[in-house]
């Protein structure tokens, strides 16, 4: 009966210090998702947003991307090397144009092909109501390369994927 009590209680520490390291230590892929989920927390904007909030927003949108990042998008136009603050400003013009506007990201695939590098697949859902009153509800495609650096993930490339219509 007592063997079994410290066998019950040493399975129970087990699962404990299992449970603990994972919250304190996380994968690399809760770490990618991490950056993720922070992108669409800072591009996502309320009807009640101030000013300052939007100012601190565009400066930490730009902290998420290596300098400079690539963008590549079906347009070539829009396509090019992006440095944090070109990123910082267009958002922050994409979001002035948006009351309320909304991020979200679903299905994230994550491979990493090497050390210190995540390519991650991913669905991208844009919604939103412009100023003038239309509404946005977009839905793409992207793949999108991270570099791990200081011990933290950083968007190098995006691109935005053309998906063929019906």
């Amino acid at each position: 009966m007592v063997k079994i009590k410290y066998l019950l209680a040493g399975v129970l520490m087990v699962i404990i210090g299992i449970v603990l390291a994972s919250t304190i230590f996380p994968s690399e892929e809760k770490r990618v998702k991490k950056r993720f989920h922070l992108l669409s927390e800072w591009v996502s904007k309320s009807s009640e947003e101030n000013p300052f909030t939007m100012l601190q927003k565009m400066k930490d949108i730009s902290t998420l991307f290596l300098d400079p990042c690539e963008l590549k998008f079906p347009h070539e136009s829009l396509s090019g090397s992006y440095t944090r603050q070109e990123i910082s400003a267009y958002a922050g013009s994409v979001r002035s144009h948006f009351s309320p506007i909304g991020l979200e990201f679903y299905d994230l695939h994550i491979a990493f092909p090497e050390r210190e590098e995540a390519k991650v697949t991913l669905t991208a859902r844009l919604t939103g109501k412009s100023k003038t009153g239309e509404q946005v509800d977009d839905i793409r495609e992207l793949d999108c390369l991270m570099k791990k650096m200081d011990g933290k993930w950083f968007f190098s490339q995006i691109e935005v994927i053309e998906v063929l219509k019906k």
